[in-house]
């Protein structure tokens, strides 16, 4: 019997999508790499402030959290000036190097040049102001490449499995460099000579990172691939007016808002550190038991993000999202009751008294949970990019880094009540 060929999606809908193979895929979203270095390295703004500016620590965590309306605020400017921007050579890899660029300036005077030789908070809020604005261009270009990437439905979620194995995997390396190299040169110390030891290893790493994703950026930073479909070139010409537009007009995107914050806005309050200290150091009695149990629930992450993605190319981005939204929530129920009708100390098999099918069970509900959790990050992901294409369909106008920071700004304002 002859091997029946298997249809490409661009056959199965009669549209010519655009692709591009897996390898670049990979290599594409390595500014993940970049981006998780820097977020390691502010980390350790706590120490920076007190040893290099002599600030106390209350007064640092106060500067932090209102410079993140500044962040908001300058989001939608830098957005629609992304989204103005044209040359030759395309945009987003311009545009990594353009941030990249800025913050690791911003990082060098923070955490080198000027650590130890001023106490000038007004210089220390300039220069981190100076490194929030290099982050948002990074960050809106790195959310807005899964939508110039692919405009294949089943090939788009994929992207998204790649973000989560590199916001994973970067993270738990370098802060294993961190304590287990760069640490015991320097006395076990976070002094400044440490401090400006992982900038200078951050900035050189992070720099590899981006250098690579513009090489898999390259087959599509095109011009053409940013153009959109307005009847007119002034049509098409991108204002501060179209993000008010887009919000006004465009309901796929809005309840798209409503879904994906609110969710987010659930993972942030259920990850709090109260939240996780209540229930394992308290509840089970074990804070370092909790902690494994933990790891061990969030090592299959990627195996459900690959999942999700699958469900998500196969199913649709919308399908996807409402599917495992309602899998996390009956999940969480299940927990909340089964943890209301258990001992939770019998989860402690560390302990006294442990009993392991308890602990087992305990155990698979973690896992169901976060693997949930993760499809609905995947689906998501996902869905922003779907929303950039519809609002070209609707609008003529190829706004990607619109769409992005508009998702950014109300996500930032709602997840911080996450902390409250």
């Amino acid at each position: 019997m002859a091997k029946i060929k298997k249809l490409s999606q661009s056959e199965i809908d009669g549209v010519q999508y655009r692709r591009i193979p897996t390898w670049q895929i990979a290599i594409g979203q390595l500014h993940s790499g970049c981006a998780m270095a820097f977020y390691v390295l502010m980390g350790m703004m706590s120490y920076l402030g007190d040893v290099g500016y002599g600030m106390a620590t209350a007064a640092i965590g106060v500067i932090l959290s209102a410079t993140r309306i500044f962040d908001g605020v300058i989001d939608p400017f830098l957005a629609v000036w992304i989204d103005k921007f044209n040359s030759k050579h395309g945009k987003m890899r311009i545009m990594l190097l353009l941030g990249f660029a800025i913050r690791a300036l911003a990082a060098l005077m923070l955490f080198v040049w000027f650590s130890g030789k001023t106490k000038s908070v007004v210089l220390f809020i300039t220069m981190y102001l100076l490194y929030i604005v290099g982050n948002s261009i990074f960050d809106i270009i790195g959310n807005m490449a899964p939508a110039v990437m692919t405009n294949d439905p089943k090939q788009r979620p994929t992207i998204q499995v790649w973000t989560t194995v590199y916001n994973y995997m970067f993270p738990m390396a370098l802060n294993m460099v961190s304590t287990a190299v760069f640490l015991p040169m320097f006395g076990g110390e976070y002094n400044a000579a440490f401090l400006a030891a992982m900038c200078w290893f951050t900035v050189i790493f992070s720099l590899v990172m981006t250098v690579i994703a513009c090489i898999g950026l390259t087959p599509v930073d095109k011009p053409e691939n940013f153009e959109g479909i307005a009847a007119s070139t002034d049509e098409d010409k991108v204002s501060m007016k179209d993000m008010l537009k887009f919000l006004k007009d465009n309901k796929p995107f809005r309840q798209y808002i409503y879904a994906a914050v609110s969710d987010k806005l659930a993972q942030n309050v259920g990850s709090q550190a109260i939240i996780t200290t209540m229930m394992f150091g308290i509840l089970i009695g074990n804070m370092m038991f909790g902690t494994i149990l933990t790891v061990i629930s969030m090592l299959p992450s990627i195996i459900f993000a690959i999942f999700g993605a699958r469900y998500a190319g196969k199913h649709g981005s919308k399908k996807a999202t409402i599917t495992w939204t309602w899998v996390a929530m009956i999940v969480t129920v299940i927990t909340f009751a089964f943890c209301a009708v258990v001992d939770m100390r019998q989860i402690n098999i560390l302990g006294e008294g442990g009993n392991i099918v308890v602990a087992a069970i305990f155990l698979l509900l973690l896992l169901a949970g976060n693997g949930s959790k993760m499809c609905v990050t995947t689906a998501n992901g996902s869905m922003r990019a779907d929303i950039v294409d519809y609002e070209m369909d609707r609008s003529g106008k190829y706004l990607p880094a619109v769409v992005t920071a508009t998702y950014n700004f109300i996500d930032q304002l709602v997840t911080s009540l996450g902390a409250t």
